[in-house]
């Protein structure tokens, strides 16, 4: 089979198509023939020597989220056959013609979706429903403050607020994106270029603040992010598109009994990615099929323009997902 080889930590520059050999499914795990996959900021810092793959992915082959077929599955499995048509996420590997992964991992596509629609959905749903939903409890009626909403992982978060009752406020640092996030229902759009949105936040939210605030950028913002919560209000930390570093104000955090939770799905043990897994697909596949929820892709492309794809993703540019076929 063909895959994106990552192999000296040069960027998207060192990126190679080679011949591998197709991976062997164990008996609890299925292959699945890649009909498409999705970029992530996690596969451009994997390409930069940043971000290595955790033990038992494979360690040269990039890829988060696939949508594919079943093209076999191990003596246990008994969920899958040959032909089902799934998607997921997976540690590592899915920049390949085949990947194998849990049965259990594996989520079904929502019905009549197309591949490329379907490679879309997996990381910026799950990351974005495990964190709002599963873990700061985002319910009716939670202020909800979006950083980098026109990212995938940002619209995904809007669309999450509206299928849950909550209000969403949504930063960004592009006037053009924030402008056509409001196709998805944002109408609280702050342009936050310089980083300073707290007063804004609190105006829009009768002086209280946020309960749940999705930090997708981290470093010089964090400040600002705490001085826009709620009392009792909480932080999930997902990325740090502006710096690892971050001047924290203590005083507010004791003051607000702010909670700052740090999540990532990457590093997780099977049992916890399963549990994410089974719960998408009970709370939110439904809400695909009936279009309530959809994917927002800013481009589809063959697999052979992988290089100036992920050189767009870095740039930034982007709304929503870039996502790339064999």
């Amino acid at each position: 089979m063909q895959a994106a080889l990552s192999l000296n930590a040069e960027g998207p520059e060192g990126l190679r198509f080679s011949e591998v050999a197709s991976p062997t499914p164990g008996p609890d795990e299925i292959r699945v023939k890649v009909k498409a996959t999705a970029l992530n900021r996690a596969d451009l810092l994997q390409t930069m020597g940043l971000y290595p793959a955790p033990p038992g992915a494979p360690a040269d082959i990039p890829g988060l989220e696939y949508s594919g077929e079943v093209a076999a599955v191990g003596s246990r499995v008994r969920r899958w056959v040959a032909g089902d048509r799934v998607m997921g996420l997976v540690s590592g590997g899915a920049w390949a013609e085949e990947l194998v992964t849990h049965e259990r991992e594996a989520i079904p596509m929502p019905e009549g979706m197309s591949f490329s629609d379907a490679a879309a959905l997996p990381e910026a749903f799950a990351t974005a429903f495990d964190a709002l939903v599963l873990q700061a409890g985002m319910t009716v009626n939670s202020e909800v403050l979006i950083h980098a909403v026109a990212s995938g992982v940002g619209t995904a978060a809007l669309q999450l607020c509206h299928l849950f009752g909550a209000r969403a406020i949504g930063t960004g640092r592009n006037e053009k994106k924030l402008a056509r996030a409001s196709s998805l229902g944002l109408t609280r759009a702050i342009f936050a270029k310089d980083g300073v949105f707290s007063a804004r936040v609190k105006q829009l939210t009768g002086g209280r603040g946020c309960d749940v605030a999705l930090d997708l950028v981290g470093g010089d913002w964090f400040a600002e992010t705490i001085d826009a919560m709620a009392p009792h209000g909480t932080v999930m930390l997902v990325g740090l598109v502006a710096g690892a570093s971050a001047q924290v104000p203590l005083r507010s955090v004791l003051a607000k009994r702010v909670r700052i939770q740090g999540t990532t799905l990457r590093a997780r043990s099977l049992e916890e990615k399963i549990a994410v897994a089974r719960a998408f697909e009970q709370r939110l596949l439904p809400s695909f099929s009936n279009g309530q929820l959809k994917p927002v892709i800013d481009a589809v492309l063959p697999m052979a323009e992988l290089q100036p794809a992920l050189q767009r993703l870095a740039s930034n540019d982007t709304f929503g997902k870039l996502v790339l076929t064999w």
